[in-house]
């Protein structure tokens, strides 16, 4: 069953059929969710009540992107977290070894696949990019997850944002400036990992 027929059946309260949907869809919101909010748990938190609303407002979506949808209801979560930290600040909890000291390079985060040295290499490159991605401003911030990471096109980040095409490209040509300043330190590790030039959002 394709997308569209999926999308038919949920609207008739198809649980079976919106599941479907999730599955193709988890992953991606996931990865947004947690791009924004750096914190595995509150993405997860995020991605359902994600979902949750997309089933609830399911009658109300009248075509276009789909991904696009879902994406502007994974971001509006995101962004309610982020107010609702900045009035209950909180510190996230590290992973921690056996003697109770904090795990700075966790073993799940790599990828047994690679060799010790490149799982490091990706590993610092993972960190650096989300530190300069998490000191971005939150619609900076969103924009350049869409665009970059999530590889929407600027049609479909405006979409899923409700804001203006002009405004999308200035967010991310200011967005992508300030991410170049902040990964100069580890510039000689960028050109296998993070695409910052966005050549397919003509």
């Amino acid at each position: 069953m394709d997308e569209a027929a999926l999308i038919r059946f949920a609207k008739t309260g198809d649980l079976t059929a919106f599941n479907k949907l999730v599955l193709q869809y988890q992953d991606m919101l996931y990865n947004t969710a947690y791009r924004i909010l750096s914190d595995p748990g509150l993405a997860g938190d995020a991605t359902q009540e994600a979902f949750i609303s997309a089933f609830r407002k399911l009658k109300s979506y009248r075509g276009g992107s789909f991904k696009a949808w879902l994406l502007r209801i994974v971001t509006n979560a995101c962004y309610d977290e982020l107010r609702r930290q900045k009035r209950r600040p909180t510190t996230p909890l590290e992973p921690i070894t056996e003697n109770d000291e904090e795990m700075e390079s966790p073993r799940w985060l790599a990828d047994s696949a690679e060799s010790p040295e490149k799982q490091l290499e990706n590993l610092e490159l993972e960190q650096a990019i989300q530190r300069c991605i998490e000191n971005l401003p939150p619609d900076f911030r969103a924009v350049v997850v869409l665009a970059d990471i999530q590889g929407l096109d600027y049609k479909e980040a405006a979409a899923a944002l409700k804001k203006p095409l002009g405004t999308i490209k200035s967010r991310l040509a200011r967005a992508r400036l300030r991410l170049r300043e902040c990964l100069q330190k580890v510039k000689e590790l960028l050109p296998t990992a993070f695409r910052l030039e966005g050549e397919n959002n003509q």
